[in-house]
């Protein structure tokens, strides 16, 4: 096998499109179609079923672009660490986060960072929980912050370190009757509609069993796609929701209250993770050590 047919193996598997494929690679759609007829021809398999320039991969085929992917990043990680060796200060941090790190969280990291290391950059995606976990484990990414922390007992491909612990608070509709209130028991939000995230969202889950704890079972009566729409909701007066407290930093929307709950240990914690298996690289470490030594200031100053 070639790097080149690899290359265009996963272009064309990604884009599930012979001719955009080509495109994006910057070559003619024939020699992209005369790689992968060659790669099928040595492997002896079929990788894609042929819709016209359409394809789609076989089953087989989706296993070997699993496993390509892998190594294409192994390569990439690499080529990178040999440039990085020589300037970290100047390398690439490739990281995920889930989208209610992105208001506050992230940026402010990002920019502390930046201001040490100006030159340094990011590639950044996000991702639901349990595909962070999974693309730091297959190497999409090689760090994540996360909420809540994993345990790494149970994630044994993973490890990482616990930045801070955040407290859950109730974002209420401005006219709501609690609205004057300094804080609130988790129970007197019974008789609320609640807006929350949809299934899958592991916040969704620690809302739900929040409730449940305090001896109530929440009425659901909207569903946001992220934490931004959350707010939109509440905001419209359809219902009340429970926030992490730093999704709110500047940026609590027109019409609605923050009330701390009294009643209940309502927290999250938030960490970065990263590979047991694959080292970081030059200028990962280096953020990675920023986080560490940034939170941990941070956390003392608190106390």
């Amino acid at each position: 096998m070639e790097i080149r047919q690899i290359h265009y193996f996963l272009e064309v598997a990604k884009r599930e499109h012979v001719t955009e494929a080509a495109d994006a690679l910057h070559v003619a759609q024939s020699s992209v179609s005369r790689q992968i007829f060659n790669l099928e021809d040595e492997l002896g398999v079929e990788l894609f079923i042929r819709e016209g320039r359409r394809v789609k991969l076989t089953p087989l085929g989706r296993i070997f672009y699993e496993r390509m992917k892998q190594v294409w990043n192994m390569m990439e990680d690499a080529k990178r660490e040999v440039k990085e060796y020589l300037d970290p200060e100047k390398g690439t941090v490739r990281i995920a986060f889930p989208i209610s790190m992105a208001a506050h969280t992230l940026p402010s990291i990002i920019y502390a960072f930046r201001t040490r290391y100006p030159e340094a950059k990011f590639q950044m995606s996000n991702a639901l929980y349990y595909d962070l976990i999974n693309g730091v484990i297959n190497g999409e990414f090689n760090l994540a912050m996360i909420a809540p922390m994993p345990n790494p007992e149970k994630e044994n491909k993973i490890k990482g370190a616990t930045l801070f612990t955040e407290n859950i608070v109730a974002l209420l509709p401005l006219h709501h009757p609690l609205a004057d209130r300094k804080s609130i028991r988790l129970r007197d939000l019974r008789d609320d509609s609640f807006c929350v995230l949809p299934e899958g969202f592991v916040f969704r889950k620690q809302v739900v069993q929040s409730c449940s704890d305090a001896g109530f079972s929440p009425q659901i009566a909207f569903e946001g796609k992220d934490i931004d729409a959350l707010k939109g909701l509440v905001s419209a007066g359809l219902g009340v929701a429970l926030m992490p407290e730093t999704t709110l930093v500047d940026n609590t929307p027109r019409s609605t209250v923050i009330i701390p709950i009294s009643d209940a240990n309502l927290t999250r914690t938030v960490g970065v993770i990263f590979p047991t298996e694959r080292k970081l690289l030059p200028t990962e470490e280096l953020f990675y050590d920023f986080l560490l030594e940034t939170y941990e200031r941070l956390n003392e100053f608190s106390l």
